[in-house]
């Protein structure tokens, strides 16, 4: 039986097919490569290039493979994108995405693991943020994502399509052979991995007055490698015939972004110079996640720090300083 993994030349979804694949598990990746790096596809691994939302690839891959399940990963990922060009983000993870859980529905695909976000809470109204809190987001992305999550509970009912919604906060990280390689860039331990490397002069801190211990806007950074595990156990837990659920994917704990750089400037010997700018509209001051529940639910509980976080970027980073173009 083999597992689908859409967006699996994606920065999250490389990570996890790594990770599966060195479990044993049969794996085939579907990615339009677009975003997606295909030098991050081990050798001899089953990929197509194609749209998730292509039925008739999605039917082929289906009569080539026997697919036991998949995980979901493949979308476009950018807040601030998405508030640009909010059809871009209907069409490409909304409209796509439909026409994918559709196809899988017709192959008779009914174990889902999927890719969803913290932004479909919106502005929270208490943190940390628990799996009950309302959700309402403020930007196309996480609407994106939330539709898609109501889909996956509408797909249940009707057709027995069992799934689990993984809520991420922020995966920052590396593996050996797979990173973080965006163009452009948008995250902040890699901008700061700029900075140190000599790429870019500075690095900018939107917010110096946040209700904060320092000032700066706190997040909760979780290893690429945790989060790839956690969907490996969520995989696990409906193979075992465990029920349909949505889970925070967080470590309990935040770290404020001058935090971050004071790690960075730690970890790599460089001073890392800070530029301070006015706030960016719609940024809480604190995202930080209740995990308690994924932990019961999945015994996942993330076991790499922030420092275990940025010196595994940074180690990527320098065996790969113009990212996967240098592979």
């Amino acid at each position: 039986m083999a597992i689908l993994v859409t967006g699996g030349a994606g920065y999250i979804g490389s990570v996890t097919v790594e990770l599966l694949s060195a479990k044993g598990e049969s794996v085939v990746v579907l990615d339009d490569l677009q975003r997606g790096h295909g030098e991050s596809i081990s050798p001899g691994l089953p990929f197509y290039q194609g749209k998730v939302g292509d039925r008739a690839l999605v039917a082929r891959i289906a009569s080539e493979h026997e697919l036991d399940s998949c995980i979901h990963f493949a979308a476009f990922a950018s807040v601030g994108e998405s508030v640009e060009n909010p059809g871009l983000y209907f069409e490409n993870n909304v409209e796509q995405g439909v026409a994918f859980f559709g196809a899988l529905r017709d192959a008779g695909v009914r174990r889902v693991v999927f890719s969803s976000t913290a932004a479909t809470y919106g502005e929270p109204a208490r943190i940390p943020i628990t799996e009950q809190d309302a959700q309402w987001p403020t930007n196309p992305y996480g609407w994106s994502k939330l539709f898609l999550e109501r889909l996956l509970s509408s797909y249940e009912r009707a057709y027995g399509m069992k799934f689990v919604s993984l809520r991420y906060f922020n995966a920052a990280g590396a593996t050996s052979r797979c990173g973080e390689d965006h163009d452009p860039e948008t995250h902040l331990i890699p901008n700061v991995l700029k900075a140190a490397a000599g790429e870019t002069a500075d690095i900018a801190v939107f917010g110096s007055d946040y209700p904060t211990p320092d000032g700066t806007a706190i997040r909760d950074y979780v290893h690429v490698v945790d989060l790839a595990d956690a969907h490996i156990r969520a995989l696990e837990h409906l193979r075992k015939g465990g029920p349909s659920d949505f889970l925070n994917l967080g470590t309990g704990h935040g770290h404020s972004v001058l935090e971050v750089i004071q790690a960075a400037r730690k970890i790599t010997g460089h001073p890392i110079p800070a530029r301070f700018e006015t706030r960016r509209a719609g940024d809480p001051a604190r995202l930080v996640a209740d995990a308690e529940r994924v932990g019961r639910v999945l015994g996942w509980v993330p076991a790499r720090d922030l420092q275990s976080i940025v010196r595994s970027a940074w180690e990527w980073k320098q065996r790969h300083p113009r990212g996967y173009a240098a592979v």
